[in-house]
């Protein structure tokens, strides 16, 4: 009898292990960011996860490799195929002839389930299929979600001043369909829903499948929407939550122009169609940075000035290695310190714009605007106790101590 041998290291040319987790229903965790590491969770249904793994060398398949944060497991494609065994419907007693046989699937097949739109570039995607959820306004039925918005200390004027631009929706596609709050993904000037993002209870979220991340973001615009010249300011953030607690934060002060001003979700994907079209939309706008207080936020808000500006990506390199941040443009390159540098930077570089800009980012003890309104500090915060506050006051009077 003739045996068929499997080439795995030819195989793993092929097959990644993003691609068998994408199979079994996983999908990145945006607000993990990517680059050198991309974390893939697997939801429950229920708003919280079943697993969560972190995959190395995403561009790369040769080269995936992945490790549990909770218990440090680790391994390559075929330790995943061989831990999720009982998942692909094939009956062997042998795990080598599993691998080879999943291994050989999906080398030779399109995998069909949906892709994250992080990989809109590497994969096709599902069309975004409407009809796939159950939708209701979520004005005038607030109180129906406002605890998932308190988990995230965002109080009820604010999910009010907003739930003009938000649905509450439910996913068919789970056994346990339960209620969740979609951000509709608009393009500028369009009524057409391309999309959602959403938000569950217990920290669950995720983008409706086929989701226009490329043109289309949450757009509340609170203007009449007659004539967006008439837009002072445009304020973009990394996730709806966020941009929500950034006018929550400042409501006292962004109400005096609300029915001037525009907030923008890009929903942790960045995309320079998105800021391009928004930029265009709205041309006499100031444009401000709300994004995350890390390297990759000031990143998305140097980016945010060269996609408006119309620069294309592939003359300007922005590169952050943790703690600087490199900018390559017209054959220079400039360091910048990646605690510091704001797009601020980058329009010295690129020298002229025809928009205006502003940085509005959340305090520099806070990682981004929701955990300031969570009151969440990167680390704690030491505050003086009554007898170090007495003892000062006795210094400032002149006492001795």
């Amino acid at each position: 009898m003739q045996t068929h041998q499997v080439d795995f290291k030819a195989l793993k040319n092929k097959v990644g292990i993003d691609d068998i987790a994408f199979s079994l229903g996983y999908h990145v965790n945006r607000r993990a960011g990517i680059g050198r590491f991309v974390e893939m969770v697997l939801p429950d249904g229920r708003g919280g996860f079943k697993d969560s793994i972190v995959i190395s060398h995403p561009s790369n398949k040769s080269l995936q490799t992945y490790f549990r944060r909770k218990d440090s497991k680790n391994g390559d494609v075929i330790n995943f195929i061989i831990e999720n065994g009982n998942s692909f419907g094939i009956r062997t007693n042998n795990q080598w002839d599993l691998v080879g046989k999943v291994m050989s699937k999906f080398a030779n097949e399109p995998v069909p389930e949906k892709r994250d739109d992080y990989y809109v570039n590497h994969y096709q995607s599902r069309p975004f299929d409407p009809s796939r959820y159950k939708v209701e306004p979520l004005k005038g039925n607030e109180a129906s979600l406002q605890y998932i918005f308190d988990q995230r200390s965002l109080n009820k004027e604010t999910v009010e001043r907003f739930s003009p631009f938000l649905v509450r929706l439910q996913d068919s596609h789970f056994s346990k369909p339960y209620w969740n709050i979609g951000f509709p993904y608009r393009k500028t000037g369009t009524e057409n829903v391309e999309g959602y993002e959403i938000r569950g209870s217990k920290g669950f979220k995720m983008k409706a499948a086929g989701t226009n991340s490329s043109t289309a973001a949450w757009i509340v615009d609170f203007s009449d929407k007659q004539n967006p010249k008439e837009i002072k300011n445009v304020y973009f953030a990394e996730s709806a939550f966020d941009i929500m607690a950034f006018y929550q934060s400042n409501r006292v002060r962004l109400e005096h122009d609300l029915d001037k001003s525009v907030f923008v979700s890009i929903g942790g994907a960045f995309s320079g169609g998105q800021i391009n079209g928004i930029a265009t939309h709205y041309p006499n706008a100031r444009l401000v940075d709300c994004f995350d207080n890390d390297v990759p936020g000031r990143i998305y808000g140097m980016k945010m000035i060269a996609a408006a500006e119309g620069i294309d990506f592939k003359d300007l390199k922005i590169v952050g290695d943790g703690s600087h941040i490199k900018v390559a443009y017209k054959g220079q390159i400039t360091t910048l310190d990646g605690n510091t540098a704001t797009l601020k930077d980058l329009e010295s570089i690129i020298s002229s714009t025809k928009h205006r800009y502003g940085v509005e980012k959340a305090p520099s003890a806070f990682k981004d605007w929701n955990d300031v309104v969570m009151n969440k500090p990167l680390s704690p915060i030491l505050t003086p106790s009554k007898y170090e506050r007495d003892e000062d006051l006795r210094e400032r009077r002149g006492h001795k101590i």
